[in-house]
């Protein structure tokens, strides 16, 4: 039982090393809380539980990839400074893993949420509430930072 719960502790320090070295993994999350806080914060959205799945499937698989992307990044930086053509093609790939399936996430997203009434709901929401458009903008220049600083000390 030890064990397990190790290798659960062992996970979720891959996610934090993941969230910690790689801008784009902070992208990823900053995109999804987004996402999901106006889904969830405000009841303009009108999605079914089966589309609420498909983007809980397609962030897991975003997020995923970019976690196998940045494993595989690690195997090949390990090997040493010296530039190879096999760890190029085997970074590349991986890299263009996660764009396809950040691609193919986007796309879901905009199928199901391209809703123009949900939208102009929203607008006329900030439009009358002009202290949500000034945490919205707090909000935005905290998760740039976190995007492009991200957290913690970084070792040199």
């Amino acid at each position: 039982m030890k064990e397990l719960v190790y290798s659960f502790g062992y996970a979720f320090q891959g996610i934090l090393t993941a969230i910690k070295k790689e801008r784009n993994m902070r992208i990823h999350i900053v995109c999804m809380i987004y996402m999901y806080f106006f889904l969830f914060a405000f009841d303009f959205f009108e999605i079914t539980r089966t589309e609420l799945a498909i983007l809980f499937i397609a962030c897991g698989l975003v997020i995923g990839a970019e976690l196998i992307n940045t494993a595989i990044e690690a195997a090949v930086d390990s090997q040493g400074e010296e530039y190879t053509k096999l760890g190029k093609i085997a970074k590349d790939c991986a890299a263009g893993a996660v764009l396809v399936f950040t691609i193919f996430a986007v796309l879901c997203g905009i199928a199901i949420m391209y809703q123009p009434k949900a939208f102009s709901l929203l607008f006329t929401y900030f439009v009358e509430n002009p202290i949500a458009i000034v945490l919205f903008v707090l909000s935005v220049v905290v998760f740039s930072i976190f995007i492009f600083f991200g957290f913690g000390r970084k070792k040199k």
